[in-house]
């Protein structure tokens, strides 16, 4: 009898190291946070992380990332079989092509990393073609440097000639590829913005949540919107953009959009390729910047989310705090000079607070309205449930009419509908 065999269907798993360079000319990050955040990036990525090898320096070096002293550091790798080696900052061709040579395996550095996150998770058309045009932005310089493999001799119609090598073969493919990636893009883009233009024309009321990566932008979307929309204890668990309306106030209709989030040495090329994610927060009245306050580092992170607001030209919308995971924090009370509640997502009652939070920033925007709607006039009545923030609504017997008192936006201030 032909003994049985057993195969093993188990996705193999990947050993990495991860390595970085604690800069003194690079403080506006903390290293241990940012080597902490490598860890997760990498394990979200299904790499097995066996250690670290980090050095302190007055500068990263251009040519090898690393001085030369860690690339005779071979023994590890060597030790424990080390499949690929993770670097904490972006590498250069140069950068890359050293660690490689010096440590003979394979050398990804921290934007490559998002970027696989990037594609795994994006799930609908356009968050894929995003995903595709970093891809193609991040590989596009990096085609040279790679030596004369690349090379070879090529003619014909449709080509420059028979000096055209592969490398600029390439290159013309990918600038090609994403000239069509933006230009489907752009398609999508002006479908929004007719979208936007008609919410704007509406006076609608737009709120964007912010915020670190998983720190509960999602969940508090969910909660806000009455959805169910994909949230996970993740890294760039949202990446496609997410736009509901809600009431608020027994009916009073605002815009709320859920943003990708951000996360510390995040490249400026990869916020612009998600550009898509982050128009609703760039149109918004109010942003409602959620934050885990249950991390020890939750303050740095705060920091970090402000200064890309500020890179996004975001920085003069009206902000108010959400400190959340108030259940899970060990630590002290966290505090911020603006509006803020803390608050835990398992809590019930606390999502009154949010909600009560957000009517008053609202209404912050607003001016105060007195008005007498006749009884008969039920479309006014429904306008005025439905785009304003009554406060007062008591009927009058004597005049058979509706007083109303609240607050609405300067534009419906002369009773626009």
């Amino acid at each position: 009898m032909p003994q049985e065999r057993i195969f093993d269907t188990e996705e193999a798993v990947e050993k990495a190291l991860l390595i970085g360079v604690d800069a003194y000319d690079e403080k506006q990050f903390d290293f241990r946070e940012t080597m902490d955040e490598l860890k997760a990036l990498a394990e979200t990525c299904r790499l097995d992380v066996l250690g670290e090898i980090t050095q302190q320096k007055d500068r990263i070096e251009d040519k090898s990332y690393v001085g030369k002293g860690k690339l005779q550091e071979k023994d590890y790798v060597e030790m424990y079989d080390v499949d690929v080696v993770v670097a904490n900052d972006e590498l250069t061709t140069a950068q890359s092509k050293s660690l490689n040579d010096n440590l003979g395996i394979k050398i990804i550095d921290r934007t490559q990393l998002i970027l696989e996150i990037f594609a795994m998770r994006a799930s609908s058309k356009e968050g894929k073609l995003q995903v595709e045009l970093a891809q193609l932005d991040y590989l596009m310089p990096r085609l040279q440097g790679h030596g004369k493999s690349l090379s070879r001799l090529g003619g014909g119609i449709g080509t420059r000639g028979p000096g055209e090598t592969k490398l600029e073969t390439d290159r013309r493919h990918i600038r090609r590829r994403m000239n069509e990636i933006k230009h489907q893009l752009q398609t999508v883009v002006e479908h929004r913005e007719r979208y936007r233009s008609k919410r704007r024309q509406n006076h609608v009321f737009q709120v964007a949540l912010v915020g670190y990566t998983n720190a509960g932008k999602s969940t508090w979307f969910n909660i806000l919107a009455d959805e169910s929309t994909y949230e996970k204890d993740i890294l760039f668990a949202t990446l496609d953009p997410k736009t509901r309306q809600i009431q608020v106030n027994d009916g009073y209709h605002l815009i709320i959009s859920d943003t990708v989030g951000f996360i510390q040495k995040l490249p400026t090329t990869l916020i612009a390729a998600f550009k898509s994610t982050l128009e609703e927060a760039r149109d918004a009245d109010l942003l409602l910047h959620v934050v885990d306050a249950s991390n020890e580092e939750y303050r740095t992170q705060y920091d970090t989310v402000n200064r890309i607001i500020g890179d996004l030209d975001m920085d003069k919308i009206p902000q108010a705090v959400i400190f959340n995971k108030k259940d899970l924090n060990e630590g002290p009370t966290p505090a911020s000079q603006l509006p803020n509640v803390y608050v835990s997502a398992r809590d019930e009652a606390d999502e009154e607070k949010v909600r009560q939070l957000l009517i008053d920033q609202v209404e912050k925007q607003m001016e105060s309205y007195e008005e007498t709607v006749p009884a008969d006039d039920a479309d006014r009545l429904y306008f005025l449930k439905r785009h304003t923030l009554i406060h007062k609504l008591e009927f009058n017997e004597e005049n058979e009419s509706y007083e109303v008192e609240g607050y609405r936006r300067k534009a419906e201030e002369n009773g626009e509908k």
